[in-house]
């Protein structure tokens, strides 16, 4: 080869070698689009529209939100399954595509989720609690097992939507607690509030924000919640880990990126989003929406989903075979 083509090589491979660098250091040079399961208008759609206009003003490009509601998450993965791998199309995945979809979904789910996304980072989780009727004779987490254990025929818990993070948290202290406890399904968070106050239904798991009406109005007492340790913002608010371990469930959202897209633009994604999370009055508006971010980088976002999987796949399928059983019917 000449000394005309070494260097012609040589002015190739640099240009190659730093091409992934200056894109990452240049993005986003366009909109970006968040593709999200949630439905507009819901506790999880407020939060992606948070973190997306915080991500407008610091890139200074519009980051756009597309909401694919519908079958419990699986329409959302439809789409995000068709998302180009340049960076500019995300996926804000919630918890219940990873722990329930891989189970009661398998054949529909268009793509290996594990194959399919890289994580990014974690956005913020929305710990369970349980929370009584103000007429239940329980001012605990272990005052109301024993009331269970002493309840002819057990005692009924509300929650929204079979197979929800809110159902499975229930179903995890049935099962670690033996609480003698049935669930019952709700159409919505309003709906099994409204149960619980109305004194239909003595228990309730749900979300803070969704408790809200009731705590605040003293129909619903909470008893626990299911955070890893008491939260900074209400700290006589007794964990159920405290009295039946390994009771800890969050409803949590995670930005994915399509696998293909570079490492660095990955990087840069999690460093921005970690920095719009740390800000003191996106942290609070958070806090208001019971929700607590996670400052991960993508492969601890990483352990955590697959943590998250190897807890909850096991409850999944006992449910799914029960449903299957008469009695359950």
């Amino acid at each position: 080869m000449n000394r005309l083509g070494c260097g012609l090589l040589l002015a190739g491979l640099l240009a190659t070698a730093s091409a992934t660098p200056v894109a990452a250091q240049d993005y986003p040079t366009k909109p970006v689009t968040f593709v999200t399961p949630a439905a507009a208008g819901n506790s999880p759609d407020v939060i992606t529209r948070l973190v997306a206009d915080r991500l407008t003003q610091l890139w200074k490009q519009q980051v756009v939100v597309i909401n694919r509601p519908g079958a419990g998450g699986l329409i959302a993965v439809q789409a995000a399954a068709n998302l180009p791998k340049d960076g500019y199309s995300l996926y804000m995945t919630q918890a219940s595509t990873y722990t329930v979809l891989p189970i009661t979904q398998q054949d529909k789910i268009p793509v290996d989720l594990q194959k399919a996304f890289i994580p990014v980072g974690m956005v913020g989780e929305q710990p369970i609690a349980v929370a009584v009727n103000k007429d239940v004779p329980a001012n605990s987490v272990a005052e109301l097992i024993a009331l269970a254990g002493k309840t002819p025929n057990g005692m009924l818990f509300a929650a929204t939507n079979r197979g929800g993070q809110s159902h499975l948290t229930g179903e995890l202290m049935r099962e670690r607690g033996k609480v003698n406890m049935s669930f019952v399904h709700s159409a919505s968070a309003a709906a099994s509030v409204n149960d619980v106050i109305a004194g239909r239904i003595p228990i309730v798991f749900e979300g803070l924000a969704g408790l809200a009406p009731g705590t605040q109005s003293g129909n619903i007492r909470l008893l626990a919640i299911a955070a890893e340790k008491r939260l900074a913002n209400l700290p006589n608010l007794p964990t159920i880990n405290e009295t039946v371990p390994g009771v800890v469930s969050s409803g949590w959202i995670v930005m994915m990126a399509p696998a293909g897209v570079p490492d660095a633009i990955i990087e840069k994604l999690n460093k921005d989003l970690r920095a719009v999370l740390a800000q003191p009055d996106v942290q609070e508006r958070l806090r208001v929406l019971g929700t607590y971010t996670r400052d991960l980088t993508p492969v601890q976002t990483a352990e955590f989903m697959r943590n998250e999987e190897r807890l909850w796949w096991p409850i999944v399928r006992r449910v799914e075979a029960e449903n299957q059983t008469p009695a359950a019917k």
